[in-house]
């Protein structure tokens, strides 16, 4: 069983190809968008892997289509609330449920929230930090990282690729001993 983190999928939100948009998704229209998420999720996804969805499920959606998608998408799923989480969302039979979590994935203790935080629990005891919301537009740091749908070719992440990519985050913060002291806190 393997975990897996995302956030901001937005299903069923045209206004993401929208060029007001930050980064606007290069899709023809949101079915294709849509297509490809599920996809790209199951894909990497088994039926008893666990995801944690750290908010924006779905958005402009109808709550038929939002039952839809999430009965096609594999694994046992937690919704960390975003702020475009409504009804049609929050009434879907996820596992759980909160506003944030810490749990402990692959060894390492992670603060989830759909917001990126300046602080967080245990952040000076090897916790890292996993946040949507942004949509790429707020850089991650050598310890905590936007794991939307947009920074990650629409995929979702293990911490092993987390780790990764906040290493780098390291390298160009601090230089070669950032990474070295990332590495051994996790």
């Amino acid at each position: 069983m393997k975990t897996y983190l995302t956030s901001d999928t937005h299903f069923g939100h045209a206004g993401m190809m929208s060029a007001r948009m930050t980064r606007p998704r290069s899709f023809t229209s949101v079915e294709a968008m849509n297509e490809t998420m599920i996809q790209n999720w199951n894909n990497r996804v088994r039926k008893d892997d666990e995801v944690y969805h750290l908010g924006d499920f779905a958005y402009g959606a109808s709550a038929q289509m939002c039952r839809k998608v999430f009965a096609r998408l594999n694994g046992r799923k937690h919704l960390i609330l975003g702020n475009h989480d409504a009804g049609r969302t929050t009434s879907l039979p996820w596992y759980s449920q909160q506003q944030m979590a810490e749990p402990v994935i692959e060894g390492v203790r992670i603060v989830l929230c759909h917001y990126g935080l300046r602080t967080w629990n245990g952040m000076h005891k090897g916790a890292i930090h996993a946040y949507g919301h942004s949509h790429g537009s707020l850089p991650g740091t050598a310890r905590s990282c936007d794991v939307g749908v947009d920074d990650w070719a629409y995929l979702p992440v293990t911490v092993s690729e987390i780790l990764e990519h906040l290493a780098e985050n390291a390298a160009l913060e601090h230089g070669p001993a950032a990474t070295a002291a990332l590495a051994e806190a996790a």
